[in-house]
């Protein structure tokens, strides 16, 4: 009994599953997406969805396009391709220059199809004229054939890309040799051929009368000879013939020569014999020459004139001053001579740098020359005004005109004690010292100054003076040009005056009152000294 219960249960059990295995068959074809399949798996058991052809994916639930283009163009298309990806699917076209093997403009390898180069040379034309094509890989270039030239580029070119373009090449107008004229001439260009034939007053002698135009723009070929039925044009001392036509020759002078006097032209006679040119050539000499200074002022210089006539000068010259930087002397001069040697004179301050130029006016010809003047004079004594002052440290004024051509270089302040008889000369330096030294350069049109204020000028000490004794103050003007020295000397100050003989030797008095006050004590001192005897 209970073996006839599993049989029947059994039984019941294979019965209930038949439909549902069929249920789920119908159901997996049903879940496939729309861009799969539903197929029958390779082992038979049952079915499975797959995504169509150019999709990726699980076949249900996702099916996305596939780029066939990512792994690179020349693996999907070949050489010379551009690959386009399209949904589920994919094209290729060839590169510009070249076009598919099937004629298509787009195209699927899978056939053999493949890109191969397009000869662009074969359409006429395609260089321009006078241009010849040269097909490349994928492109192409152009040059120029015989008798052409490149213009607005280099070669080889391209007419697409470039401004470049060939161009005939032109000869010009054919040029006649000496006797010869011109005929005729096919015209300018690459090939043209010209014909001569001697001029009046000329015979053939030989040689090819025709002209070819070459590729390199030249005329080329013509070696025809034509003599003259006077014979070879008359030579005349330096000059050469610059034009010939028939029985007419002119002549000019060669380089470095003019025309003095005479013609110019020598003619061929009708007896045969030139009638030759008068024409004379003298040697171009420059209007100024030899010029040279004397004395350090005076300018001489060679005049040359083609003709007895007067010839004006202007002369000009400018001034500086290593030492002052603010100097400037700007003049100019003007004169008229006939002589052959002229010799001018110019007012020259000492110590300075001139640039002279002499300017000849009618013949617009310029010389120019430097020069450097020396220091021959002292320089002018100092303007100040004396006086006396019974405090140690006083202070003591100079005046000076800004625009003062003068040539000095700095000034001194010297102090000089008075003790018993006093000696002094502007250069000696024993009896004095040196107080300040003062560049030029840091006095504009005045300066003040104090005797014994303690300080440093120009690397003198200013020391201050001693109670109870007796100075002159000596203003000291110093030029100096190089390893000369000059020096002019002026009295200033005399500081707690007392009894003593003063002996000044080159001291310029600048004023009136300094001459006055020396006088007076030099007369006192001899009152006293008649008085004790």
């Amino acid at each position: 009994m209970a073996d006839n219960t599993v049989i029947v249960f059994f039984l019941l059990c294979v019965i209930a599953d038949m439909p549902a295995t069929s249920q789920t068959l119908e159901d997996v074809c049903a879940t496939c997406h729309a861009n799969a399949t539903c197929e029958e798996k390779a082992d038979l058991s049952g079915k499975v969805c797959n995504c169509k052809y150019g999709f990726v994916g699980n076949g249900r639930s996702s099916c996305q396009d596939k780029d066939e283009c990512q792994i690179g163009a020349v693996k999907m298309c070949g050489q010379h391709t551009t690959c386009h990806n399209t949904y589920g699917s994919f094209y290729c076209t060839c590169l510009h220059g070249y076009h598919p093997s099937n004629n298509l403009p787009i195209f699927i390898p899978n056939d053999g199809t493949h890109c191969q180069d397009i000869d662009e040379c074969r359409i006429s034309g395609l260089c321009g004229e006078g241009g010849q094509c040269r097909n490349l890989d994928g492109s192409f270039d152009c040059s120029c054939r015989r008798g052409y030239q490149v213009h607005d580029g280099t070669e080889p070119f391209h007419p697409h890309q470039d401004q470049a373009f060939c161009k005939v090449v032109d000869c010009g107008q054919p040029a006649p040799l000496q006797g010869s004229v011109l005929l005729s001439a096919t015209g300018t260009t690459y090939g043209s051929v010209a014909v001569f034939e001697c001029g009046d007053g000329f015979l053939w002698r030989g040689g090819v009368n025709t002209s070819l135009c070459g590729a390199d723009g030249q005329w080329r070929g013509r070696s025809m000879r034509c003599e003259a039925k006077c014979g070879p044009v008359p030579f005349l001392a330096r000059s050469e013939v610059v034009w010939r036509n028939g029985s007419l020759a002119m002549h000019r002078c060669v380089e470095g020569y003019r025309s003095w006097r005479g013609t110019n032209v020598s003619v061929c006679s009708s007896s045969g014999v030139w009638l030759r040119a008068t024409l004379t050539c003298i040697e171009i000499k420059p209007p100024i020459s030899h010029l040279y200074i004397s004395n350090e002022k005076c300018l001489h210089w060679r005049a040359e004139k083609y003709e007895e006539d007067t010839e004006v000068y202007k002369v000009t010259y400018s001034g500086t001053r290593d030492y002052e930087r603010t100097f400037h002397d700007r003049r100019k001069q003007l004169l008229s001579s006939r002589a052959k040697w002229v010799e001018v004179c110019l007012d020259l301050l000492p110590v300075t740098n001139y640039s002279i130029s002499i300017t000849a006016v009618s013949a617009q010809f310029t010389a120019s020359i430097s020069t450097n003047t020396s220091l021959t004079e002292p320089p002018a004594a100092p303007v100040v005004y004396y006086r006396e002052f019974e405090t140690p440290a006083p202070t003591l004024r100079l005046r000076r005109s800004p625009d003062a051509l003068d040539a000095i270089s700095f000034y001194q302040v010297l102090v000089l004690p008075v003790e018993g008889v006093v000696v002094f000369t502007c250069s000696s330096g024993r009896s004095e010292y040196i107080a300040a030294q003062i560049h030029v350069s840091h006095i504009t049109t005045a300066m003040n100054f104090t005797v014994g204020d303690g300080r440093h000028y120009g690397g003198f000490l200013n020391a201050p003076l001693e109670n109870g004794r007796n100075y002159y103050i000596i203003l000291r003007a110093v030029s100096q040009w190089k390893r000369t020295l000059k020096s002019s000397c002026v009295l200033w100050a005399k500081v707690r005056g007392s009894s003593f003989v003063l002996k000044l030797s080159s001291v310029s008095a600048a004023a009136a009152l300094s001459m006055v006050s020396l006088a007076a004590v030099a007369g006192y001192c001899c009152f006293r000294f008649f008085k004790r005897m």
